[in-house]
């Protein structure tokens, strides 16, 4: 089965990539998906967030790395060919965050969302914090 890890991951941290290398381990394959967040502003363009996931995950023969913008992630699965959307929850918030979106694409199109809890050595990390944390 494949199953699409989506993020803006602006920029990669090691609790996103812990996330990949887990669902790596479940599923056939893996897709981590750059989606383009209209919300967020963006520190990395986008092909070095491509180059970067890239490298962090090219020991792992069942993950590739692609990007979407501007459609539905449940359009994006659908395109190729994925059951299951991976989502990494650090806390109550996250999962607060994202369970009327998993319940949304479910009714959309039969699309599952498996929620990995963040490890214990990341779940305090946060792209925001990474960022926050290197402009100091």
């Amino acid at each position: 089965m494949r199953a699409v890890f989506p993020g803006s991951f602006d920029p990669a941290t090691q609790g996103h990539l812990n996330v990949v290398r887990r669902a790596a381990g479940m599923f056939d394959e893996v897709v981590v998906c750059v989606l383009t967040n209209p919300a967020k502003t963006g520190r990395l363009p986008l092909p070095e967030r491509l180059a970067l996931l890239g490298e962090l995950t090219a020991d792992l023969a069942n993950v590739r790395v692609d990007s979407s913008a501007g459609r539905l992630l449940v359009d994006y699965c659908r395109a190729v060919g994925a059951g299951v959307v991976v989502r990494g929850v650090r806390g109550g918030g996250d999962l607060a965050h994202e369970l009327p979106m998993a319940a949304a694409n479910r009714d959309l199109s039969g699309i599952e969302t498996l929620f990995l809890p963040a490890d214990a050595g990341y779940g305090h990390i946060s792209s925001t914090l990474v960022v926050a944390a290197s402009q100091r």
